[in-house]
């Protein structure tokens, strides 16, 4: 019995020199780990910065180039409504030379 006596207190100590150790390496380890978990929030946070820029600016682009769609066919079927056989003339002519590169492969 005199055994256990001796082991229980040994084992105790050093179980809280462990425990000690442990929390020592803890609270080493604690800047560390928030430097890094700021500077991963930071990388995020400008990786979002840049996505939402260039899906503004995409945005912006889709924008004028639909603009630019409807102009121009608002200027054709003008074009084609002022002239309209010159118009068909020219469909014509484009399907002809169309048909002569398709079938020339």
């Amino acid at each position: 019995m005199e055994t256990l006596a001796t082991v229980r207190p040994t084992t105790e100590r050093l179980s809280s020199a462990a425990h000690q150790t442990v929390d020592k390496l803890a609270d080493s380890a604690r800047p560390a780990v928030d430097r890094l978990a700021s500077n991963a929030h930071q990388a995020v946070d400008k990786i979002a910065e840049a996505a939402a820029a260039t899906a503004a600016r995409l945005s912006t682009q889709a924008e004028q180039l639909k603009a630019t769609r409807e102009r121009a066919t608002q200027a054709a079927s003008s074009y084609v409504h002022d002239n309209p056989l010159t118009a068909l003339g020219i469909a014509v002519a484009a399907g002809f030379l169309l048909s002569r590169l398709l079938n020339s492969r």
